[in-house]
């Protein structure tokens, strides 16, 4: 893909001296969460505050990849300390992280008087001039800019827009043209020339830039949507709905694709992707922000995004890489505000919303989830994203009533064509299994089975029932061997190996599994748990009275608690007797919990 092309160049991009954004990128710090009600740090906070106080609470947000805060804190630093090179350089970075991008400019001016080379600074101010419509200073900020091939070539492809926007066409084809670099530089070489002819009114120059791009690499969405435009106004909408429907069958039901066959099958010819230089620009910002989030470079990517959406505050795609972006770096409180503003007509206003459940719902914000997935499974019953979504949630919060109608309303729509068809039955099974509907849970887990044979998380969760319920007990252990063999290092999968031994009476097999699932997963409650009963059985009483205080300590799920406590108290019954602890059967992924 596209995005792995430029991978490369990456390490190189990252390294622009002039941008030491070290932590200051991201989001809310975990003790001020943002919220309607308040807003840290306030004024007062901030008066209250020395330069040194400032310097160190804008340092600590840094590492907490707060960029508001910081920003905030190195401008008040600033504002007592104003000749402080370094303040003035790590406000401007935290304000343009912040997507302050009016004030990353007055900083950016500033900067340029002690460093005319502050490469970042007149990239900023280039995407200043341009929104501006200052199109020959533009270009001269932004031929300042560049240095390595990923900052080459956004310099060029914005210098080319700005050209485009002072009437200059040719030039700003040629522009592009001369650029040479590595092996991925043609497809955006070729999709800008192209959308910049297009909006010149040359279509038939711009069609031929548009068809290379797509020969490159008929995967990229962008590359594909700016052709299959061009051609529903310059070939025929039929000609148009060709191409939406091959991307279709290799990346289905995307919403763009989706809107943009709805209006071909109904003979509709479609605007060009770009009209403007300043969305021409976003789009290039956007374009290689996109493709560098989650492949080691967040903070570069962070800069491009928040410029692109300077530009062109509407631009869906760049939110939702945005928000992606801040989900990347588990930011869910800033990923919440980003898909919030994606535009209420945009065809990926859905997509956000499923975005922005699982984000409310990672923020303990679960009622406000759910209450989002409805209305959008209320307005598209077959949506399946948005039916998993929701039984995701409502399974992680224990509504396993709820959680087993959600997925059998996604069973319901599904096609028969999914590769991931297992996963429904599976999820729905647990659901099934926690309300005491077993028969159900195991028919499921057989038919999961069946669509992916020897998955190990269903093999791990349907050999533990049958252990647990004593039935099956050979069958029931090698599944459990297999899925063990599958994932040696998923730590819940190996604990139910040895909790399975603890159920059938192997006291020594269950010591050794369960030692070497805390291992993996030292934290878990449940795991040491488990150990603190095998070591029980084995004599080994006070390490047992151990595991389990460690248990007790861990933040158990409540049922689980008072029956941990009183094994402290007075530790196992006789094997012969019932056991006193309820065993909790596997979640997902084979989690005890």
């Amino acid at each position: 893909m596209l995005a792995n092309r430029i991978r490369r160049s990456l390490l190189v991009a990252v390294t622009v001296a002039t941008m030491p954004i070290s932590g200051a990128a991201l989001a809310q710090t975990p003790d001020h969460p943002a919220d309607n009600s308040a807003q840290f740090p306030t004024s007062h906070d901030l008066r209250q505050m020395t330069t040194a106080g400032s310097y160190l609470a804008a340092r600590h947000a840094s590492v907490e990849r707060d960029a508001a805060s910081a920003a905030a804190f190195y401008r008040s630093a600033l504002r007592t300390d104003p000749k402080n090179n370094e303040l003035l350089d790590r406000a401007f970075i935290s304000s343009l992280a912040e997507g302050d991008i009016d004030e990353a400019v007055k900083l950016a001016d500033r900067a340029l008087k002690i460093d005319p080379n502050n490469r970042v600074a007149r990239l900023v101010l280039g995407v200043h001039d341009l929104k501006q419509k200052k199109y020959a200073s533009s270009l001269r900020n932004v031929n300042q800019s560049v240095r390595g091939p990923i900052t080459d070539l956004i310099a060029t492809l914005i210098g080319s827009w700005a050209l485009y926007g002072s009437g200059d066409v040719k030039n700003a084809v040629s522009n592009i043209d001369k650029l040479a670099g590595p092996e991925w530089y043609p497809i955006f070489k070729d999709l800008h020339a192209g959308m910049i002819l297009d909006a010149a009114g040359r279509e038939k120059d711009a069609g031929v830039r548009f068809e290379r791009a797509y020969k490159l690499d008929d995967s990229a969405l962008r590359v594909m949507d700016a052709y299959g435009r061009w051609l529903s106004r310059n070939k025929s909408p039929t000609a148009a709905g060709e191409i939406y429907q091959a991307f279709d069958k290799k990346l289905p039901r995307h919403p763009l694709i989706e809107a943009a066959l709805r209006e071909t099958n109904a003979g509709k010819k479609l605007p060009p992707l770009v009209e403007s230089p300043q969305a021409g620009a976003a789009e290039a910002l956007y374009g290689i922000g996109a493709s560098l989030t989650r492949r080691g470079g967040e903070d570069l990517a962070l800069v491009y995004l928040q410029l692109a959406l300077y530009l062109q505050t509407d631009h869906a795609l760049a939110l939702l890489s945005l928000g992606d972006l801040y989900e990347s770096v588990k930011k869910p409180q800033m990923a919440i505000k980003v898909y919030e503003r994606v535009p209420a007509d945009s065809p990926l206003k859905r997509n956000a919303q499923i975005q922005l459940a699982t984000d409310l719902d990672a923020t303990d914000r679960s009622d406000e989830a759910i209450k989002i997935l409805k209305t959008v499974t209320t307005e598209d019953p077959k949506d399946l994203d948005a039916l998993m979504a929701l039984g995701n949630i409502e399974r992680g919060r224990k509504k396993f009533a709820d959680c087993v109608g959600t997925y059998s309303k996604g069973i319901d729509a599904l096609t028969g064509t999914e590769k991931n068809r297992w996963v429904y039955y599976y999820f729905r099974g647990i659901c099934e299994e926690r309300s005491k509907q077993w028969p159900k849970a195991e028919a499921d887990m057989k038919q999961a089975l069946e669509l992916q044979p020897e998955q190990p998380h269903v093999l791990n969760y349907l050999g533990y029932s049958w252990i647990d319920q004593g039935i099956n007990l050979d069958e029931a252990m090698g599944m459990i061997k297999r899925a063990v063999d599958q994932r040696p290092d998923d730590g819940y999968i190996v604990d139910s190996l040895g909790w399975a031994y603890f159920r059938i009476g192997n006291y020594d097999d269950a010591v050794k599994t369960l030692e070497r699932a805390i291992e993996l997963k030292p934290e878990d409650p449940t795991i040491n748990d488990h150990l603190g009963d095998a070591y029980w059985r084995v004599g080994r009483k006070l390490e047992a009275q151990f595991q389990w205080a460690h248990a007790r300590d861990m933040k158990p799920d409540p049922d689980d608690l008072p029956k941990i406590e009183a094994k402290i108290a007075n530790g196992l019954p006789d094997p012969a007797t019932p056991a006193a602890a309820s065993v909790e059967k596997k979640k997902e992924d084979g989690k005890g919990g």
